[in-house]
């Protein structure tokens, strides 16, 4: 089976990534988009995340019922921080029938040859990447494919400084996730 990896914080997940995750699986060769949550990204600050398992839950509340994504937490049982290549390696291992591909942003891509092992993940991994206004890339590896998301100027910075403005986020996360935020007080 060939499944993509959409790597992040989701802190929260919100409509933009539901739809990102959902577009790549209908319109590329990708059977299933796992959405893995990512403990601690290398490239930023822990501060202000929401607890793993909680942003886990969500996660899982967004996408529940949606054939062909998936929550993962494979990263929790990972050493920290996250490093991508080391997360594709132990899945190419634990599920050696699948073929792994990563999805991600332009942002994100640009700057993928300061990664861990750039050269080995761009020479064995496709990775979709779908652009981000304001960050055009040229793909560095003929494994990568350029793949044109809608996209929504939203983001989950924008979404956590609303909550903490007690603002309405009512259509920015999908309904399930916004109830358990606010039954929660998350991000107050």
């Amino acid at each position: 089976m060939e499944i993509g990896l959409y790597f992040g914080s989701f802190n929260p997940i919100h409509i933009g990534h539901c739809i990102i995750a959902n577009y790549v699986r209908t319109h590329t060769p990708l059977q299933q988009v796992w959405l893995v949550v990512s403990p601690q990204n290398p490239f930023k600050p822990a501060t202000g995340l929401l607890n793993e398992y909680d942003r886990l839950h969500l996660v899982k509340a967004a996408i529940e019922g949606v054939d062909g994504l998936h929550a993962s937490d494979i990263e929790f049982h990972l050493p920290r921080p996250s490093y991508t290549i080391d997360t594709l390696t132990y899945l190419a291992e634990k599920f050696p029938q699948h073929q792994f591909s990563i999805v991600m942003g332009s942002d994100g891509y640009q700057n993928i040859e300061k990664w861990k092992n750039a050269p080995v993940l761009l020479a064995r991994y496709p990775i979709y990447v779908y652009q981000r206004p304001g960050f055009l890339v040229s793909p560095y590896s003929e494994k990568t494919t350029i793949v044109n998301a809608p996209l929504l100027d939203i983001s989950a910075t924008i979404i956590r400084q609303m909550i903490k403005e007690n603002q309405d986020i009512k259509f920015l996360v999908p309904e399930p996730v916004r109830l358990e935020i606010e039954a929660n007080r998350y991000y107050k």
